[in-house]
């Protein structure tokens, strides 16, 4: 019987799980490992099937020093297995595991007419098994780096068992009979979707395993310490379930969806302070600060004393002497009326802006005209739809009218007897539900008294 050097055997897998922490240290700690994914998802955004090959260590005897039946002499032999295995969840998969070798021990105590050895070889077994992954050794990392595992399952075991009796050999048909495989031990991921598996499996088999029938234990034993790889399949660009961490990912998910509303939150903050600048500097151009009715953006006279008379650009009219006031009765004839009802109909505006546009001038010039003609006073009131924020259109409806005002003036109109309001949306004239609608609501009504 071919014997191995366990101290050998250990001391290699230490060094390639030593090896194999330091590897995953670099590889593991990566957030890309989970692209795709988001917490409770469907398992589809996994990959769920893995393969394993194993290799190790057959042995009668077993570190825990039970079940032996006699075989106290070590005799270690190759033991060789393979798996696939479907992922429930990240913490528990089924696995289909194939498992063959020879197992052998010596009872160097025996007495005669008794088993002094045997040696049972193994062409296959097939067991399937359910395998607890436990977690994670660190939730901060999305996969999982050092996972301790353990399986049962259950399966059958053919084998061909050979005893020495008082020197004579004697081999047994060969059987198949039904197994208990025990196994755990640690993974460590080495890369994406590849684990270094090192474990050890106890295997209860048929009391025949061994030879001996009748002895002190119902069932025989035997253990299989193994190293090996498990490489998840599919895709690479999906993270591996078995290896993926669901506490690390919600918190990751919460992080990201967190900083993208606060960023939302600071945009929204920095296009308030910008609006609010733009409407300080609105009202600043809009204002009368010395009171002669001309905006402060259109008034060359900025601090006329009160109750002098200016003209259109805001600045004092020269003193007339001897003036004589003469109260005269204001008639608004149709044909006046028709001047200022062709100005409404042609008033035009850039969209969204409170720029006249060219082809308003020709009727605005008629009305500025009838204005200086007979002296009458003009009320201009701006209104808009209600597209927009409240605060928006009673802006640019005031914006409009002073538009209007201020290029009548610069025609030669008076300043003082025009006056310019802006109403927004709050003075419909037709529904805001249709673009008709909505139109109609977008003008600015001239009154002439």
């Amino acid at each position: 019987m071919k014997n191995l050097d366990l101290k050998k055997v250990a001391f290699v897998g230490i060094a390639a799980a030593i090896s194999s922490v330091t590897v995953s240290r670099a590889q593991i700690n990566n957030p890309a490992t989970i692209e795709g994914t988001s917490p409770l998802g469907p398992s589809s955004q996994y990959r769920t099937w893995s393969v394993g090959i194993n290799a190790g260590v057959l042995n009668q005897s077993n570190i825990f020093g039970f079940n032996r039946d006699g075989f106290e002499k070590l005799e270690h032999n190759v033991g060789y297995s393979a798996y696939i295995k479907k992922q429930i969840s990240p913490s528990f998969g089924i696995k289909a595991q194939y498992l063959g070798g020879k197992v052998a021990g010596t009872n160097e105590d025996a007495d005669a007419g008794t088993i002094s050895a045997f040696e049972t070889t193994v062409p296959w077994s097939a067991a399937l098994s359910g395998e607890w992954t436990m977690a994670n050794t660190n939730w901060r990392f999305f996969n999982s780096i050092i996972k301790p595992y353990a399986a049962i399952g259950l399966g059958a075991l053919n084998f061909e068992t050979t005893v020495i009796n008082d020197n004579t050999e004697t081999t047994a048909d060969k059987q198949t009979k039904l197994y208990v495989p025990v196994d755990f031990g640690f993974k460590f991921a080495v890369a994406k979707g590849i684990n270094l598996d090192l474990g050890y499996q106890l295997n209860w088999a048929n009391q025949r395993f061994n030879g001996v029938t009748g002895g002190q234990y119902k069932n025989d034993l035997f253990s299989y310490a193994h190293a090996g790889l498990e490489i998840a399949l599919g895709s690479g660009s999906k993270p591996a379930l078995n290896n993926s961490n669901p506490v690390a990912t919600l918190i990751s998910d919460y992080t990201a969806k967190y900083d993208e509303l606060k960023a939302e939150r600071d945009r929204l903050v920095a296009a308030n302070e910008e609006l609010k600048a733009q409407m300080d500097a609105l009202n600043s151009d809009l204002g009368d600060d010395d009171g002669d009715g001309v905006a402060n953006r259109y008034d060359k006279c900025p601090n006329t004393p009160a109750g002098v008379k200016v003209d259109g650009a805001g600045c004092p009219l020269p003193e007339m002497k001897n003036e004589t006031k003469v109260i005269e009765k204001i008639v608004v004839t149709e044909e006046d009326k028709k001047v200022v009802d062709e100005a409404i109909k042609n008033l035009e505006f850039d969209l969204g802006k409170s720029t006249i546009r060219s082809t308003s001038f020709p009727s605005l010039n008629r009305v500025a005209a009838l204005l200086i003609e007979k002296n009458f006073s003009l009320k201009l009131a701006g209104h808009t739809d209600n597209t927009g924020s409240m605060q928006t259109n009673m802006r640019l409806s005031k914006e409009r009218a002073e538009a209007v005002k201020a290029y009548l003036v610069s025609k030669g109109a008076n300043a003082s007897r025009i006056e310019a309001t802006g109403y927004g949306p709050t003075q419909p004239i037709a529904s805001n539900t249709t673009a008709e609608g909505r139109q109609a609501n977008r003008r600015v009504e001239f009154t002439l008294y």
